[in-house]
């Protein structure tokens, strides 16, 4: 009738409140950090990844999530990555791309300008992510300022780094702390860790460190590995795995070694040239291909492109390497399939993405005993893994699975099943939400008085 009133009952109300996404900051400020990131570029790679996934799986969960990074170069100030995921980008210390070891000097300023910012448009975060020790401290401050909780994932361990560095380079420590900044970064590390709500160990050796190298007790540290899209990496049929390698251009009777990430001294590049060369002493039919990001020409990492390319060079095996730069990410899949084996030889990696992906979609997987990955793995089940410190080791160690196809074939069918039971990003995100709604900080009330 007309002259009917009706009235909204107090349940709707209550369910269209409900359905506000509550807010969520991580924060990563190094890097190039954007919707598309340039992979292989200096301090972007796995954990720009990470970020950018667990952002997207946090918002598939109900949440608005903001992405607060550095703006530099010429950046614009916010960037959509997905529904509901969004780059913040907030200025500090001019222009110029900063190295991560030394970013940390810069970021009151840059924190200062996120709080205006957040004061600005009335944001309310339910808490923060940070990542790594840089952001770590950008995130501690506005926690603090905002009052939310803070939950730190450092991807890496200063003094993890630091020892397997000084093993590898023992008469060179004044340069390792010049070029790492370990002595800051450790400091740093260790105030941190106290302040903020819950550390998030990667692995079980992060685990095992937080608590003898920083003395953190049990409750204080999260195990949550990292996570990979399994809407991306995934197992094809052999059908499809030899029409991607015709599409690569690979001989049908050419094995192929694959490994890829940045060029960088840790990363361990120059081990798996000396570990294909004994591979090569053995096997006429197998190549080694490397896709490694390098930075431009003024940089000091270039001049390692260099050593490598002389070390292939004197070992004789230049007919034998397929060498370029680093790979578009939707690339990135058929990359894996197309390989008979992948490897991580990392000196240090306090996970090891690249790896998960690779066994995601199938690819027999060798990786290093100087990672995070190995220990939530079964030998010879799930994956092989080295020493990659031992050239001699990890090259006989990918001999297995080229000779063997029996081995090949377990390592491709359990590698991808164990990945897609542990690590897909929804997994992640769940685990992430489950900690901070344990570790709720009370907010302050205020009220007005009389």
């Amino acid at each position: 009738m007309a002259d009917e009133v009706y009235l909204k009952p107090p349940e709707v109300k209550r369910l269209r409140r409900a359905r506000k996404r509550e807010r969520i900051a991580m924060v990563s400020t190094h890097g190039y950090v954007a919707a598309e990131p340039p992979l292989g570029l200096p301090d972007t790679g796995g954990q720009v990844v990470y970020v950018l996934e667990l952002a997207k799986k946090l918002a598939q969960l109900g949440y608005e999530v903001d992405i607060w990074t550095r703006r530099f170069e010429d950046q614009p100030e916010s960037e959509k990555v997905d529904d509901h995921v969004r780059i913040i980008r907030m200025p500090c210390g001019g222009k110029e791309f900063i190295p991560k070891e030394y970013l940390y000097k810069k970021l009151p300023e840059w924190t200062e300008n996120a709080l205006r910012y957040i004061q600005k448009k009335r944001y309310k975060y339910e808490f923060i992510n940070s990542h790594y020790w840089d952001a770590g401290l950008a995130g501690q401050h506005m926690s603090e300022e905002l009052n939310v909780p803070h939950i730190h994932t450092p991807h890496s361990i200063g003094t993890w780094k630091q020892r397997l560095m000084r093993e590898d380079s023992p008469d060179d420590d004044e340069q390792l702390e010049k070029t790492y900044n370990f002595s800051r970064r450790i400091h740093h590390e260790s105030t941190l860790y106290r302040e903020c709500d819950i550390v998030v160990a990667t692995s079980p050796i992060q685990l095992d460190m937080f608590k003898a190298d920083y003395s953190l007790p049990a409750d204080k540290v999260q195990m949550i590995p990292p996570g990979y899209d399994d809407n991306r990496f995934f197992p094809v049929s052999e059908a499809t795995r030899y029409s991607i390698r015709d599409s690569l251009q690979y001989d049908p009777n050419i094995k192929v070694v694959s490994s890829i990430g940045r060029l960088a001294r840790n990363k361990g590049f120059d081990l798996l040239v000396d570990a294909f060369a004994v591979v090569a002493e053995h096997m006429d039919n197998v190549v080694l291909r490397l896709a490694v990001g390098t930075e431009n020409e003024q940089t000091m990492e270039d001049p390692m492109l260099k050593e490598m390319i002389d070390k292939i060079k004197a070992l004789g095996i230049q007919e034998r390497v397929i060498l370029s730069g680093s790979l578009e990410d939707p690339d990135m899949p058929d990359f894996y399939r197309a390989a008979d084996v992948f490897c991580l030889p990392s000196r240090y990696e306090p996970f090891g993405m690249t790896a998960i992906e690779a066994m995601a979609c199938g690819t027999p997987t060798v990786v290093t005993t100087n990672g995070g990955l190995f220990r939530t793995l079964t030998y010879g089940v799930d994956a092989l893994y080295a020493d990659s410190f031992d050239a001699g080791d990890f090259g006989y160690t990918i001999l297995k699975t080229l000779r063997h196809p029996a081995i090949h074939n377990r390592l491709a069918y359990s590698g991808a099943h164990k990945v897609r039971s542990l690590f897909t990003w929804t997994g992640i995100a769940q685990q992430l939400l489950k900690t901070v709604e344990g570790r709720r900080v009370p907010r302050l009330e205020i009220t007005e008085a009389g």
